[in-house]
C-alpha cells in the first residue's frame, strides 16, 4: 500500500485552516497534511500596502521548509500574495505549487463572461484580478468590516455582512468567494444572489488530486 500524498498548507491568515481542511476531509481525506501558519504575513503586507522582495524572500522560505519536510505538494491558501506564490513554483517545479485562487479561476471561466469577485480582505483585490483571463468581466466587491468581525470572533456579523456585500453581484453569471476564510459562506451566498458560486478549497483539493495523479 503506497503512502498518501503529503500536501503542505501555508496560511497567512489563521481563518484559512479550517475551510481547507474541511475541503480535504470530504474529497480528499487520506491526504496527509502539513500546516504552517505565520500570521504576520497579512499584517505585514496590509501594512506596507503592496509585495516586495523582503516578503518574496520569505515565501521562499516557507516553500523550502516545506519541500525539507517531505512534502509531495504544496497549497498557498491566502490570495493576496500571487507573485510569491510564483517564485515558490519556479524554485520547486516540477512539484505542485498551487496559489489558493487558481483552480477556482480555472473553474470560474468556464461558466460565465461577467464574474464576481467577492473578498473581505483589500489586498486580495488588488492582487488577484491580473489573474483572471482578459476575456472576462470582473465585478470586484469588497464586504467591508467582515474580516474585522472574523477577528473578533463575531462569525454571524461576518456572514451577515459578506451575504449584504453579495447583493450587488446578482447581475453577474457566476460569483467567486476569493478567499478561503469566506468559503463556508458559498450557499448563503448563492441563496442570497440566485447565482452558481465557486470556492478556492474545494477547487484547490480537486487540482491537486489531479496534478498527483490521485483517483477518487
Amino acid at each position: 500500500m503506497t503512502t498518501p500524498p503529503r500536501i503542505a498548507l501555508i496560511h497567512a491568515l489563521k481563518h484559512s485552516i479550517a475551510p481547507i481542511e474541511a475541503a480535504f476531509a470530504n474529497a480528499w481525506p487520506h491526504a496527509r497534511l502539513m500546516n504552517l501558519l505565520d500570521d504576520s504575513l497579512s499584517a505585514d503586507l496590509a501594512r506596507d500596502g503592496a509585495l516586495n522582495d523582503a516578503m518574496t524572500e520569505r515565501f521562499l522560505a516557507l516553500g523550502d521548509y516545506a519541500a525539507a519536510t517531505g512534502a509531495d505538494g504544496i497549497l498557498f491558501t491566502c490570495s493576496a500574495f500571487g507573485p510569491c506564490i510564483e517564485a515558490v513554483a519556479r524554485a520547486h517545479a516540477p512539484m505542485p505549487v498551487l496559489k489558493p485562487n487558481e483552480a477556482m479561476i480555472e473553474r470560474a471561466v468556464t461558466m460565465g463572461k461577467r464574474i464576481g469577485l467577492l473578498s473581505t480582505f483589500p489586498p486580495t483585490l488588488a492582487s488577484m484580478p491580473p489573474e483572471f483571463p482578459a476575456s472576462v468581466q470582473l465585478v470586484p466587491k469588497l464586504a467591508e468590516g467582515a474580516l474585522a468581525a472574523l477577528d473578533r470572533g463575531d462569525r454571524s456579523t461576518h456572514d451577515r455582512l459578506i451575504v449584504e456585500a453579495s447583493k450587488d453581484l446578482r447581475d453577474c453569471d457566476v460569483i467567486a468567494l476569493a478567499q478561503f476564510s469566506i468559503a463556508a459562506t458559498a450557499p448563503l451566498v448563492a441563496e442570497a444572489t440566485g447565482r452558481p458560486v465557486v470556492t478556492t478549497p474545494d477547487s484547490a483539493v480537486d487540482k491537486l488530486m489531479t496534478l498527483l495523479g490521485v483517483k477518487v
